[in-house]
């Protein structure tokens, strides 16, 4: 498709006469008269990915090609994901050269049809500097252009979509329509109802109009049908309503009370279950919701005055509202089930660059791209620690040649990309949204010594995002002046300008604490004023540069340690090795940061080894106090405190034209007043979007099923103090038991359980070691305690839950056919108490199952769901736990790094499972990652 940008040919003559010479690439990575690749060493391996549940394969291909340096997880994701053409077909690509130059040869054939090129020769140095970047993961475009460019597919490039939809019926037929063709493609749309009219309003007919709320069921449904197609990604969406929309709180009400609906049910004994047969009759599960404040609400909340909710059509007031009221009603749903997040709509216009064409009334599901009804946008993402230096100096210079070439690249995709609708498609071409970001933000905070949760962490973030979204605008300056600016922009130019100088003002505030960011922010102080100036003469070729997205799949891909702008998780991890199994490791940044702070050698492997027993720094010998906050993560032991994440989210967002998708992690004794405070500072902060995730506040956990429940009751009887003491229950003189012989790793042992006679577990004998050892000592007085325990009423399934997947010698192979592996003694014992023990309902929740059970999964028995049935929108929050490594026949197969990690620290976790392999997924911005496969729940 060949774009135009002008009118008469007289007036394209002249400006052709007029505008400067094409443009001129220089080389950043490569070297002159030789490739990329021949500057590789490459190696040949299989990719078998399994079947967590039975060790099935999966995903078969053997004999791919990569380099060598990148881990076996990327391997793994490229080929299941990215690799075209039938698996086994001679088409099939089987090289990672083979989709890099499908990819870039097909942007590089554009950018010379459309005339960016000055020669040929600019032409190749850009196809083999983008060739270089994406080989040694310096960035990755988002999903569909590894999905779509340069197959027979549809050449769609973008990830994110708005939509829009009127008050009538011909244009609410037509929303569910556009969506469920996005939804067919994998991709995901928002958009905002606020238009359609309430219930409280009469149509032309004399009746009472159904209202949005109403609305929304059949989109719902839609969804959730389409979804279970068969796609490797879920369908993702967003539905925002305006605060003032008279219907406001019955939508913010939607979802919460779904929650409730959901708990009753499952009372009452029906399958409320991941993927059970009666989830379906719950609503709203599949979109995310978002409430749209505007200043005026939040001002009366402030003052604590009423507000009053508009007709649709003639924008009269028709009710009044007390805004503190509202507002809470908003946070105590968002406390109970994570819905409503929150959107700030005149801090959203206020810069926005085109509003002589419209208004921003929603954003994509992950809330990041937010600009004009029916629009898209195409991401890319940078990997941040690829410009450290080894001296833990950030490149500044380097950062920005690389974004200039990137964001040319994102720019010709425009050229020959295709769309879903035509109405996204015109909107698309004549404005040129594009969506730029970066991953590894908390990989490098940490490597460079910088807490999240700091004023300098806070510093260097602020001047690499500025840098990166400057250097953007100052390219996107200088393509208009080749190329044309973009369509739209003469209409909108003073809006454009005035939104530039927003950013560079805000630049120019910015204050730096140290080296790094000093020198990032003068970098980024020079790419803003040529911004300007630059701009000024030639207009910008595109109306949006900037965002920060959630880089899940992409993220794996450039093996980022963590995820755009997230904190790393946790600071020990399961890693993936060549030939199947895994190991637990300390991440890579912590002993790089310990060296930025100062400390030996011999102090580093001190430290690094006790993170690797313990999981956490506290208390680590050698470690200064005022270090911890340094190696402060998502979860565990030291965790970041919910405004630090707002405080990150704050310092970045001046310098992104859209947002950032992050949700707030709050702890399960997080109160509403705290939701709301969360809420409250989002705007006076000038964030876009928020949304927050409280601990536990789904009832898909139930790994901690009744916390919630208890926590509201105390909340409700806080004046209430009630001490509980423990009653001894002893067993009968005489009692019923069974003794299991088994073998781990080579060591023998005995295990006696005896029963209560209505067959509740009691007591536990072990014999290991010889009469008289150490061992066998130990064993005896472990025995004794957990014994103690059990008659004092603590269950069997806390201790399960506690001593599953503990690693010690002697682990490895066993003579139980029911479990395989053991990754120690006590794994085996909790394991094999736990099936002999507890029913099946509560092992599925441990993730524990005999050999015959795993099996019947597979078959579709005990309402295990497919890949097709998964119902992912409805999975967010469950602590379900994948069966683990030590499960399977496959010792190759792990759960995901974050469902080990979670178990080694003991904390439910509140990620779903992947649709695709069935492994625990983990957070990433406000969407969930599975890095066993790739899968993601949102963009990428």
């Amino acid at each position: 498709m060949t774009e135009t940008v002008g009118g008469s040919a007289k007036k394209t003559a002249a400006r052709a006469a007029a505008k400067p010479a094409a443009l001129k690439v220089q080389r950043v990575y490569t070297t002159e008269g030789r490739h990329p690749y021949d500057e590789v060493t490459w190696e040949r391996r299989d990719v078998v990915m399994t079947n967590w549940r039975d060790g099935s394969v999966n995903f078969e291909q053997r004999g791919v090609e990569f380099p060598e340096f990148w881990s076996v997880n990327a391997t793994n994701i490229v080929t299941s994901k990215y690799f075209r053409g039938a698996v086994g077909s001679e088409k099939r690509e089987q090289s990672l050269r083979q989709l890099i130059d499908r990819v870039v040869k097909t942007y590089v054939g554009a950018g010379k049809e459309h005339g960016y090129f000055a020669s040929e020769q600019d032409a190749e140095i850009f196809e083999h500097e983008l060739t270089y970047m994406l080989l040694h993961q310096v960035f990755s475009f988002n999903s569909p252009v590894w999905f779509n460019v340069g197959t027979s597919s549809p050449q769609q490039v973008s990830a994110c979509f708005i939509l829009a939809v009127d008050d009538t019926m011909e244009s609410i037929l037509n929303w569910y329509r556009e969506e469920g063709l996005i939804f067919k493609g994998g991709s995901g749309a928002g958009l905002n109802l606020s238009r359609i009219r309430s219930s409280k309003e009469l149509l032309s007919s004399g009746g009472t109009a159904s209202g949005p709320v109403s609305f929304m069921r059949g989109a719902d449904a839609s969804a959730g049908t389409i979804k279970s197609g068969g796609a490797t990604r879920r369908a993702a969406k967003m539905v925002v309503l305006d605060v003032d929309h008279p219907d406001v709180e019955e939508f913010i009400e939607t979802k919460a009370k779904e929650e409730h609906k959901i708990r009753a049910l499952r009372d009452a004994g029906f399958d409320m279950d991941l993927g059970g047969a009666d989830i379906v009759s719950v609503q709203y599960q599949n979109a995310n919701n978002s409430v749209r404040v505007s200043d005026e609400f939040m001002h009366a909340y402030e003052n604590g005055t009423d507000f009053g909710l508009r007709a649709r059509q003639t924008g009269e007031v028709i009710e009044r509202v007390d805004a503190k009221s509202l507002f809470h009603k908003l946070a105590q749903a968002a406390w109970e089930c994570a819905d409503p997040g929150i959107q700030y709509d005149d801090t959203i216009n206020d810069w926005h660059t085109c509003p002589e064409s419209g208004r921003i009334t929603a954003s994509n599901p992950c809330s990041e791209y937010m600009h004009l009804d029916n629009s898209s946008c195409n991401l890319a993402s940078l990997n941040l620690m690829k410009f450290l230096g080894d001296d833990g100096k950030f490149d500044a210079v380097t950062f920005a040649k690389a974004v200039e070439l990137i964001i040319t690249a994102m720019d010709i995709s425009i050229c020959f990309a295709d769309f879903p609708t035509e109405p996204i498609a015109d909107t698309t071409r004549k404005f040129r949204q594009l969506g730029i970001g970066y991953a590894n933000l908390g990989a490098l905070l940490m490597a460079t010594g910088h807490a999240y949760d700091s004023e300098g962490g806070r510093a260097l973030a602020a001047t690499i995002t500025s840098l990166m979204t400057g250097v953007s605008y100052r390219r996107s300056a200088e393509l208009a002046g080749i190329v044309g600016p973009y369509e739209g922009y003469k209409r909108n130019a003073t809006a454009h300008q005035r939104v530039m100088r927003k950013h560079a003002a805000a630049n120019d505030l910015i204050r730096t604490y140290h080296a790094n960011d000093s020198s990032v922010h003068k970098v980024a102080t020079e790419a803003w004023q040529q911004a300007l100036e630059i701009g000024a003469k030639n207009g910008w070729r595109n109306a949006q540069a900037s965002v920060l997205a959630p880089t899940g799949t992409i993220g794996l891909m450039m093996d980022c340690d963590t995820t755009g702008i997230e904190p790393d998780l946790a600071l020990v991890k399961f890693k993936k090795l060549v030939g199947g199994g895994s190991m637990q490791i300390v991440n890579q940044t912590v002993p790089r940061a310990l060296k930025a702070l100062g400390y030996q050698e011999e102090q580093i492997e001190a430290i690094v080894e006790y993170i690797g027993e313990h999981g956490h720094v506290v208390d680590a010998p050698g470690l200064r106090r005022e270090h911890y906050e340094v190696f402060d993560c998502a979860m565990g032991e030291r965790s970041i405190a919910p405004m630090g994440h707002v405080r990150m989210m704050a310092a970045t967002q001046p310098f992104l034209s859209g947002a950032i998708s992050k949700t707030v992690n709050m702890p399960e004794s997080a109160t509403v007043e705290d939701v709301e405070e969360i809420y409250y500072q989002g705007w006076k902060l000038g964030l876009k979007a928020l949304a927050i995730y409280r601990d536990n506040c789904k009832v898909g956990q139930p790994l901690s099923a009744g916390k919630s429940a208890k926590a509201t009751d105390e909340k409700k009887s806080s004046e209430t103090v009630v001490e509980y003491r423990p009653v001894r229950k002893r067993l009968p003189k005489k009692r019923p038991s069974q003794t299991v012989s088994f073998t781990v790793g080579g060591a023998e042992g005995y295990l006696h359980a005896g029963s209560y006679p209505d067959n509740g577990l009691g007591e536990i004998f072990v014999k290991l070691g010889k009469q008289g050892s150490t061992l066998a000592g130990v064993m005896d007085a472990f025995s004794m305690s957990i014994s103690v325990g059990l008659q004092y009423g603590i269950p069997l399934e806390f201790y399960v839950s506690k001593f599953q997947n503990l690693r010690f010698e002697p682990a490895g192979m066993t003579d139980d056919p029911d479990v395989r592996i053991a990754t120690s003694v006590l794994d085996y014992l909790f394991r094999r108490l736990a099936l002999d023990y507890l029913p099946y309902d509560k092992r599925a929740q441990l993730g524990i199952f005999t050999a015959d059970e795993r099996s019947a999964q597979v078959a579709g028995e005990y309402g295990a769901p497919t890949s097709s049935e998964v119902d992912i929108e409805g999975l967010r929050g469950s602590v379900e736990a994948a069966p683990a490594q030590t499960e399977t026949a496959a010792p190759k197969q792990v759960g995901s790094s974050t469902e080990l990690l979670e178990l080694h620290l003991g904390k439910a976790a509140d990620a779903p499972l992947c649709m695709t392999c069935g492994t625990k997924m983990r957070p990433a911005g406000s969407c969930y990652l599975c890095e066993g496969c790739g899968s993601t729940s949102g963009c990428s």
